[in-house]
């Protein structure tokens, strides 16, 4: 290994990844939903967020469309 490097000399590119970086969202989930991730977190110890996109990742591959409907009242 050099003693020192000299960086001002190095040319710089772009990360190939930060397409692919996650980003931070605020989401509000039922108790019951959070209970299950964490539930299944330790039973995998992979943390309940990596659960919850993989989840959401599979969702997608998958093209699951959700059937929403709402019932009439009488």
């Amino acid at each position: 290994m050099k003693e020192e490097y000299d960086f001002a000399s190095m040319e710089s590119r772009s990360n190939p990844y930060a397409a692919r970086l996650k980003k931070p969202v605020t989401i509000r989930l039922d108790e019951e939903i959070l209970s299950y991730f964490k539930a299944m977190s330790t039973d995998t110890g992979i943390p309940y967020q990596s659960l919850i996109n993989l989840y959401l990742q599979d969702c997608v591959n998958q093209q699951r469309r959700i059937d929403i409907t709402w019932q009439q009242e009488k």
